[in-house]
């Protein structure tokens, strides 16, 4: 039987004003999560002219993003109940400290295997940070407005990261060389470890249960075979055999991990937490508008450099403009969650996304097709941000402080898996449509629009199907 949760529609009061010292902690803690999401994307764009300098043939260039997305994702849920029971402000710490000296080795790399370790040790920070900085984050600002104001700050530049990192990515590599965008962040890790020490306080549960070991080694086991065979699959298929083992292994650990949770005195995921329609239904709306907004990022890509052969400095401008629009559907989302409640700004959220990819279907070979790009997507990020906020108010509400970092992990879980698997999804989707189209006798142009055609097609579908169930699965939790 599900169990229900806390009312998710009734108006709440206006939020009160921060303090100077909340908005201090909030802007270290809100730093820390961008410069992550900065990581996810700001290499992308260097891949080619890092694999000449550092003679990584093509084919392992796409390690240069799976070292970095495995340990990320993998370890998000593990490193939240650490929080939870050994401290969250000393971990947060320690994961800045890594990922800043990480991202100094990978700025030095001399060779691939260095470059690598560096990339492995940033993501393992990486997933150090994310689930510690956000439990911080709801533990340092009451359930109600403040919360919601500080998660629609935290939303807005974890988005803006991931679109910025494309554009700086460009950019520094241009002008300064790839080194440049790992040498940005261990900068800017240095600046975050400077202010964060004399800000934040310590905060861990009383108690000290046992860690639960078995559902720790499964969990990160599953996560870890899922996001490889998915990178790998969005550079070689899904029909290698490598791919299928890893899925199959994955799903198996992840059934493995339920049953041993299931029977676990002190579980690392509670199931009962599990069942909260909250905590269900609003880490799946999550997990798919990162997914499918990051998609639609990757597929407009393509469409504007190698359809509409824009330059990246021009590609860069339109996504520029909808990083602002982005922001604002960040700092609108409170405000309308205080209006008309968690569940109706999600699903609201969901359906703008789905609405607006669903627009980009009439894109053609035409320079009025970057118009098209650019409203619709600005558009779409709008909704994108309302859905953001609202699913990590929904997925975090009428819990204990002594369960934040899991739900906090659950959270971040949700965007960093939603992250990697969205791009491989509709990558191979949008592929599969090029394959086709030239093969029928189609000009390299006009098969990749039809992929990315086809790829926002079914990004749109998605995002719809997951509002109308959304809605649905969150009505009892009235």
């Amino acid at each position: 039987m599900a169990i229900d949760s806390p009312p998710l529609t009734t108006p709440v009061a206006a939020a009160p004003r921060m303090t100077t010292r909340d908005k201090l902690i909030l802007m270290v803690l809100c730093a820390a999560q961008f410069i992550v999401a900065l990581d996810f994307s700001i290499l992308n764009v260097a891949l080619p002219v890092l694999g000449d300098d550092l003679g990584m043939g093509q084919a392992d260039l796409q390690w240069a993003v799976t070292a970095f997305a495995l340990p990320s994702g993998g370890f998000l849920l593990f490193f939240g109940r650490i929080a939870d029971l050994y401290g969250r402000r000393k971990l947060f710490l320690a994961g800045l400290v890594l990922f800043t000296v990480s991202s100094a080795l990978a700025t030095v790399a001399w060779d691939p295997t260095t470059f690598l370790t560096g990339r492995a040790l940033q993501g393992l920070g990486a997933a150090v940070i994310v689930p510690t900085g956000m439990s911080l984050l709801t533990t340092t600002f009451t359930e109600g407005p403040r919360r919601e104001r500080a998660l629609g700050i935290s939303g807005t530049l974890m988005s803006l990261g991931f679109t910025i990192g494309m554009v700086l990515g460009g950019v520094m590599t241009d002008s300064l060389g790839w080194r440049s965008t790992m040498g940005l962040l261990a900068v800017a890790g240095v600046g975050v470890l400077l202010a964060a020490p004399g800000l934040l306080t310590e905060s861990k549960r009383a108690d000290r249960p046992r860690l639960d070991l078995p559902g720790a080694v499964t969990v990160t086991g599953g996560l870890l075979a899922l996001i490889y065979a998915l990178s790998t699959a969005a550079q070689r298929g899904f029909g290698g055999a490598d791919v299928i083992a890893t899925l199959v292994a994955g799903a198996a650990l992840l059934v493995a991990f339920v049953v041993v949770e299931s029977r676990a005195a002190e579980p690392l995921v509670s199931l009962p937490m599990l069942r909260r329609r909250t905590v269900a239904w609003g880490n799946l709306a999550g997990l798919t508008t990162f997914a499918m907004m990051s998609s639609v990022i990757f597929l407009l890509t393509l469409y504007l450099q190698e359809v509409l052969e824009l330059s990246a400095v021009l590609t860069g401008l339109i996504f520029g403009v909808t990083g602002l629009a982005a922001a604002l559907g960040g700092v609108t989302a409170p405000r309308i969650i205080a209006r008309f409640g968690a569940r109706t700004t999600l699903v609201t959220g969901l359906l703008v996304q789905a609405v607006c990819t669903a627009a980009l279907l009439g894109l053609g070979a035409g320079q009025a097709g970057a118009w098209l790009a650019l409203a619709g997507t600005s558009l779409g990020c709008v909704g994108h941000l309302w859905a953001i906020v609202a699913y990590g108010v929904t997925a975090t509400s009428g819990l204990p402080d002594g369960e934040q970092g899991l739900a906090t992990g659950l959270v971040t879980s949700s965007q960093q898996v939603g992250l990697t698997i969205g791009i491989p999804l509709l990558s191979a989707v949008a592929s599969a449509r090029v394959s086709v189209l030239r093969d029928a006798g189609h000009s390299f142009a006009s098969a990749t629009l039809g992929g990315v055609r086809v790829g926002v097609g079914v990004d749109a579908a998605v995002v719809a199907v997951v509002a109308a169930a959304t809605w649905f699965g969150l009505r009892r939790a009235r």
